[in-house]
């Protein structure tokens, strides 16, 4: 029996890559603070594998049917990865001088740079007298995230699953 036909208990298709969803969803972090969500609002709709999501939040749907509420653990190195240390750097003050603005150098502030690949963003951590600390690991990153998701709707892969 294929994936694409109905559960037995008439939940409906089952999500696979290429499956279009919508879905609510929130990210919450390990003490329970939420840190996304769409419950407040519309629901997200894509096509699993769209690179909407993280690989490691769309494998975790993966099997799941319209109706299904769940809440599941994202281990971090499939969330937003490991922290690495050679990601804090310590930088001369002197490159924060196109930082004038409003806000102060100081611990917590979001600063971004010109990389190759597009922007760089990274979080003050420490300010020094010659040198700034800053932390360019995605804030998230060495965190195990809940995802909690409410799978409203779900339509078969179009394109290559059709013709089968």
């Amino acid at each position: 029996m294929s994936d694409l036909i109905a559960s037995s208990d008439g939940a409906g298709l089952k999500i696979q890559m290429g499956s279009c969803i919508s879905l609510h969803f929130a990210l919450l972090m390990p003490s329970g603070e939420e840190i996304d969500t769409t419950r407040r609002g519309k629901p997200a709709s894509l096509t699993l594998g769209d690179g909407n999501l993280l690989p490691g939040f769309e494998e975790a749907l993966l099997g799941l049917s319209a109706g299904d509420d769940v809440q599941l653990v994202i281990p971090a190195e499939q969330a937003f990865g490991e922290r690495v240390e050679a990601n804090v750097r310590l930088m001369a003050k002197t490159l924060f001088a196109e930082f004038n603005s409003e806000e102060p150098l100081e611990p917590g502030l979001v600063v971004s740079f010109q990389a190759p690949d597009g922007e760089l963003p990274g979080v003050v951590k420490a300010v020094f007298e010659d040198t700034v600390q800053v932390d360019f690991n995605h804030p998230l990153s060495g965190k195990d995230i809940t995802f909690d998701v409410s799978i409203l709707s779900v339509a078969a892969p179009l394109a290559e699953d059709a013709s089968q």
